[in-house]
């Protein structure tokens, strides 16, 4: 093999063997790439069917009804409303008429399976796509008033 062929054989095979690396890392990178989306967005269709997706806003008052360790309650952005299902143990400050953000998978019957729930954790803070879930929604709530 003359000193020619052998440079091209080792970028080649350098080039192939980059290729393949960078496929393995956005592979990798897209399986564990999880979007958040509004109970707004939610209803209209925006969330994807069979791929897990972070859905968040309030917990409607009223909306929670325990079953051992299986709860039920709806998320809102007081425009839309999504009912959410999870079997665990729930955060302590989980409570209705909170901000929480579900993580999960949305079922064909429209009904939310969370994996995972999280809450705030003071008086103050809301997670930030729970926060600007509600602005918009007001926003457009009060558009709709003016109208």
């Amino acid at each position: 093999m003359k000193p020619r062929q052998k440079r091209a054989a080792i970028i080649s095979g350098g080039l192939v063997s980059l290729a393949l690396a960078t496929w393995l890392v956005l592979n990798a990178f897209e399986s564990n790439l999880v979007f958040f989306f509004t109970p707004t967005q939610v209803a209209s269709g925006e969330a994807p069917q069979n791929r897990t997706f972070r859905v968040g806003g309030m917990v409607k008052d009223g909306s929670v009804k325990r079953d051992n360790l299986t709860v039920s309650f709806i998320v809102t952005d007081t425009v839309k409303e999504v009912p959410v299902s999870y079997t665990g143990i729930l955060p302590d400050l989980f409570r209705e008429g909170k901000g929480v953000v579900a993580q999960g998978q949305l079922g064909a019957n429209g009904q939310f399976a969370a994996k995972e729930v999280l809450a705030k954790h003071d008086e103050n803070y809301m997670p930030p796509e729970a926060q600007h879930a509600m602005d918009q929604a007001k926003a457009q709530q009060s558009i709709k008033t003016l109208k």
